[in-house]
């Protein structure tokens, strides 16, 4: 029977067709086999020099590398925060719903068979086929709208590798000022001992007041205690250094960190006001985002307009009965009556509409941001100048005082004075420089950029650091 063969043929199809259906394989997650990989981390891992020769750096004469700064040290985090794995994953979400988006509805085929009293032909058979067409350009506004949802999770990677880049800069910031503030610290302690001791030979003469020789006494045990403060944040500090990158603490003991140019922050003429002024606005990360988001609530509107148009079903039927075989056509659609998707499409609208408003929150507050940091960095840089001056000047007394005391005509009193003078000048002018480095960082995060030569290219979509996921 013709019916039986078109079946048989049917059959046929749907077996080899199965043959192209992917099969699930399990993933299991052991969390043991994770904390371990995570504890194992170091960045001696060869994988890590191969990520950094092939996005950013040509090949290391040594490896792992003798001096980790922070351009290098960000590469570090590209390659192993787990944060920035999860951005990546997402990107990877996002362009598989552009397949989705853009997969065309499937025919349907039905069969059916009976049987009547005749004698002469027993046998009814039918086979129907059902055809979907879209219409008004659905598939392509579905395509348009996937594809700008894959653009706002691309800049949400980019995004997602700033914040890494911010921390890093923040945590090794306070790594290295830990250290800095240590040595410092060690030098007005050492000062304010020798102070302590002098003057407590002076009181056991008679030279002077208990009172002026406790007050010493107090500002020592001051000292101590900021000394003891200023040990354990550098703890913390390399912890927290260890955290932004992605790996155990204990992979950066014995590691040499340098930041060559901590001590000279940049001008702000040197950084080009206007091109700052000019990224805040367009170049952000969040603006870009903020943009690519509108596109895509434009192209869900186009989409909810083009739902109001039915999709028709087209169904050619073939029949067998009686001995007799029949064919007809079968056009089938939605009658847009009670319905024509006018609560879709107001909602679409509204969408659009907020989107815009949040473009514009996005930019305004990007500008605002980036004039209020540069207003902030161009004082702190004022700070620093004065903080230095002033240092200048108590330097210029110790030496005088060592002069006077090699000459015999100064004591031994005198000389701690100036050089505790000097200490505490020195403090005042690292703390100066901490915040113009803290309000350099705040500056770079209002234009979402790094602002210095030798620091990591600017982020986008298109980076090389980011379009391939580092680290499985």
């Amino acid at each position: 029977m013709p019916s039986l063969k078109i079946a048989v043929v049917l059959c046929a199809a749907g077996a080899l067709s199965g043959c192209a259906f992917q099969k699930y394989r399990p993933a299991p997650l052991s969390p043991v086999e994770t904390a371990a990989s995570l504890q194992a981390r170091t960045l001696a891992d060869p994988g890590l020099r191969s990520f950094m020769v092939e996005k950013a750096l040509p090949p290391p004469a040594t490896w792992p590398l003798p001096t980790w700064g922070l351009r290098e040290l960000t590469l570090a985090a590209f390659y192993f925060n787990p944060g920035l794995q999860v951005a990546r994953v997402r990107v990877s979400e996002a362009e598989a719903a552009i397949v989705t988006a853009g997969a065309r509805p499937n025919p349907g085929v039905s069969a059916d068979m009976g049987g009547e009293t005749a004698p002469e032909s027993p046998w009814i058979a039918g086979f129907g086929f059902s055809l979907p067409l879209e219409t008004a350009g659905k598939r392509r506004h579905r395509v348009t709208q996937a594809e700008r949802l894959a653009d706002v999770a691309r800049w949400d990677l980019a995004g997602a590798a700033w914040n890494v880049r911010a921390q890093v800069r923040s945590a090794l910031l306070e790594y290295v000022a830990a250290g800095r503030s240590l040595t410092l610290l060690q030098a007005e302690e050492r000062s304010r001992a020798e102070r302590t001791q002098l003057l407590e030979q002076r009181l056991a003469v008679g030279m002077i007041s208990r009172p002026e020789a406790d007050l010493a006494r107090l500002q020592h045990t001051q000292a101590l205690l900021a000394l003891g403060a200023a040990e354990g944040r550098a703890a913390q500090s390399l912890a927290a250094l260890a955290a932004a990158i992605g790996v155990p603490a204990a992979a950066l003991q014995g590691i040499h960190i340098a930041w060559p140019a901590f001590d000279q922050p940049p001008t702000t003429a040197s950084l080009a006001p206007a091109a700052i002024q000019e990224d805040a606005v367009l170049n952000r990360l969040d603006v870009r985002r903020a943009l690519a988001e509108y596109s895509a609530s434009e192209a869900a509107l186009q989409l909810e307009i083009a739902r109001q148009y039915p999709n028709f079903n087209l169904g050619p039927d073939y029949a067998f009965e009686e001995g007799t075989h029949l064919f007809s056509v079968a056009l089938g659609m939605a009658l847009p009556i009670l319905n024509r998707n006018q609560g879709p499409i107001a909602e679409a609208k509204a969408r659009r509409e907020q989107m815009a408003a949040e473009f514009l929150a996005v930019q305004a507050a990007g500008i605002a941001k980036s004039e209020q940091a540069l207003a902030a960095y161009s004082a702190a840089l004022q700070q620093l100048e004065q903080a230095r001056r002033l240092l200048g000047q108590s330097q210029g007394q110790q030496q005088a005082a060592q002069n006077a005391l090699q000459a015999g005509a100064g004591d031994r009193l005198a000389l701690n004075g100036a050089q505790l003078q000097s200490a505490i000048t020195s403090l005042a002018e690292f703390n100066a420089l901490l915040k113009a480095q803290q309000a350099l960082g705040e500056l770079e995060n209002a234009v979402q950029r790094p602002l210095l030569p030798d620091d990591v290219q600017s982020l986008s979509p298109q980076s090389p650091l980011l379009t391939t996921a580092a680290r499985k």
